[in-house]
């Protein structure tokens, strides 16, 4: 892996305003900095439609140079370079090839990749978290930052950046260890530390 090129909080406009913007709803963030060029960003619990604008806010308050999966038919005109600018990176899930394998390309093209994945998959309650990022980040060769939205105390961070392994009932007891008291919007709906059957 390339050395982690030098991360400082951004301090343009943008930046500015994102983070002026969660403070005047009551939220913080609790960022370091960034602890690698190529990760896998998890994002959990994903309970709310707010998660979603409350990340963006954290990523340009940040500047950590996250982007993020979504359908390739998102991303036609007028909106295109709006997706592409705000992080996206369009997949058209019915073309040939393994999702895993297109996101390892894609780390492997890149000099610099923050991919956030949310592993629930949906807003509804699940009884088990979805693979692929972790399939991802074993493919890759990349560590999995623990990104939270904590609706307790109102703060978006990172609880740990780990390096998975072989055993993943090990790295899911280390994730249920690390999210231990992060509540998303709509506790009940938080997804449970178990790989669902593929």
């Amino acid at each position: 892996m390339n050395a982690p090129t030098p991360h400082r909080a951004s301090t343009g406009r943008a930046a500015r305003l994102a983070v002026r913007l969660l403070h005047a709803c009551g939220w913080r963030l609790d960022l370091p900095p960034l602890p690698a060029d190529k990760l896998v960003l998890v994002f959990y619990p994903h309970t709310s439609n707010w998660d979603f604008p409350l990340g963006l806010l954290a990523r340009f308050g940040s500047g950590w140079p996250v982007s993020w999966v979504g359908k390739h038919t998102l991303f036609r005109w007028p909106l295109h370079k709006l997706m592409v600018r705000l992080g996206g990176i369009p997949v058209d899930r019915g073309a040939a090839g393994d999702f895993v394998e297109r996101m390892a390309d894609e780390f492997a093209r890149r000099d610099q990749l923050v991919l956030a994945i949310s592993p629930e998959g949906t807003r509804r309650h699940v009884d088990g978290l979805k693979s692929g990022f972790h399939r991802i980040a074993r493919r890759a060769g990349v560590p999995v930052a623990l990104g939270y939205i904590d609706y307790g105390s109102r703060t978006l961070g990172i609880a740990d950046v780990i390096t998975v392994s072989d055993d993943p009932d090990s790295d899911l007891e280390r994730m249920r260890q690390a999210y231990a008291g992060r509540r998303g919007k709509h506790p009940a709906l938080a997804g449970e530390f178990r790989f669902r059957r593929r």
